[in-house]
């Protein structure tokens, strides 16, 4: 399971650096509108320290991170919906991502334009989720003429679908997002199939200059706000910071926030923010060849955990051995936790937590038993 994040955002409030910084890319970020014009993609391991004390003690080959996957668009500007700007044109590609950062500025330079000619974050995030909905709008709009003639056969599927829309339109007409609409579970899962941008979550990303990162600005505490009213995450980052770090070592990264006063990277709050947000945890497996962690939705089961690594894993599931990581550390590895009772062997119903380190017992297709 890959989590993907959609980066959107108005024209010069950092968001293509912010996007070269956290992916290394070389995406071009300059003091215009419409700099980046074609939506860039980036793949970046998810920072998590939990890899290396495990490879230490299992001696592991290689570490596999979790990742999450990265597109930066165009700028959106007002009347982008209406063809305005460039952004407009690839909002489809963020369409199939799980959750929307919005970049929003809130630092104050007479050297950077603004497209609006001032720094007023509020407004800027009206401008964007207006221009979401919008796009929504015309895209419920479009399937419903559509799902209306396939209707008329009174198909169960096809009427369902077309109430749906119909409620989507209604309620984008009204400027309520999708997601603030009550919806059964079967109607959730015809709202998903299309995509809808306002029904995803959305965390916003304060761009703050490095002297006030870490501090209470103005700005930022008007975005924090706005945040906890909607529901939405929440960081504050600076984007010129992060491209600073980005040459860096890991050693050296820590260094030089610890010295800023900062306990961790933009990268690291907004992995951490996304994973809560979207209800997702990860669990690790480890040994010679590999020490790796593995993201699943809070709430799976030992079965549908195991099926991540390989549908198999879940069909032929027998049980799992697992201990927490703070056990398994103490244990020094898989030997010391058995040697003092503590692995525990869970069966279909164990719902995982974070942090479990798992070794899966399975029937494969062979008819023997395996460990993974």
């Amino acid at each position: 399971m890959s989590l993907s994040v959609g980066i959107v955002g108005l024209p010069n409030v950092g968001k293509s650096t912010l996007f070269n910084a956290i992916t290394n890319s070389s995406v071009e970020a300059q003091n215009y509108p419409f700099c980046t014009i074609d939506p860039h993609t980036g793949v970046v391991p998810v920072p998590d320290p939990r890899l290396a004390k495990l490879s230490q003690i299992s001696g592991s080959d290689r570490l596999g991170y979790a990742t999450i996957e990265f597109t930066d668009i165009a700028g959106l500007v007002r009347g982008a919906a209406s063809g305005e700007g460039l952004g407009n044109q690839f909002l489809s590609s963020i369409r199939n991502t799980a959750m929307i950062a919005h970049v929003v500025r809130c630092f104050e330079d007479d050297q950077i334009i603004h497209v609006h000619g001032q720094v007023d974050p509020i407004s800027d995030i009206d401008t964007i989720e207006l221009e979401l909905q919008l796009a929504d709008l015309d895209l419920a709009t479009r399937a419903l003429e559509t799902q209306s003639r396939k209707a008329k056969s009174n198909q169960k599927e096809d009427v369902l679908k077309r109430t749906v829309l119909e409620r989507v339109q209604a309620g984008l007409q009204t400027n309520q997002p999708v997601r603030l609409m009550t919806w059964t579970t079967e109607e959730w899962e015809v709202v998903q199939s299309y995509q809808f941008l306002t029904a995803k979550p959305v965390i916003l990303v304060a761009n703050v200059s490095e002297n006030e990162l870490g501090t209470t600005t103005t700005l930022s505490t008007r975005v924090a706000e706005l945040a906890q009213q909607k529901g939405y995450g929440f960081i504050p980052v600076c984007a010129a910071l992060e491209a600073e770090l980005s040459g860096m070592t890991e050693e050296d990264k820590r260094t030089f926030l610890a010295d800023l006063g900062v306990p961790e990277s933009g990268l690291d709050r907004l992995s951490r923010e996304a994973f809560s947000l979207l209800g997702l945890q990860t669990y690790l497996t480890t040994g010679v060849k590999e020490t790796r962690a593995w993201t699943i939705r809070k709430g799976d089961t030992a079965p549908q955990a195991a099926g991540v690594i390989h549908t198999d894993f879940e069909k032929g599931f027998i049980r799992a051995n697992v201990v927490a990581f703070d056990i398994f550390v103490a244990c020094d590895g898989w030997k010391g936790a058995k040697e003092k009772g503590l692995i525990r062997q869970e069966g279909k119903e164990y719902i995982m937590q974070d942090g479990d380190v798992v070794e899966f017992l399975f029937q494969s297709n062979v008819g023997q038993s395996t460990k993974k």
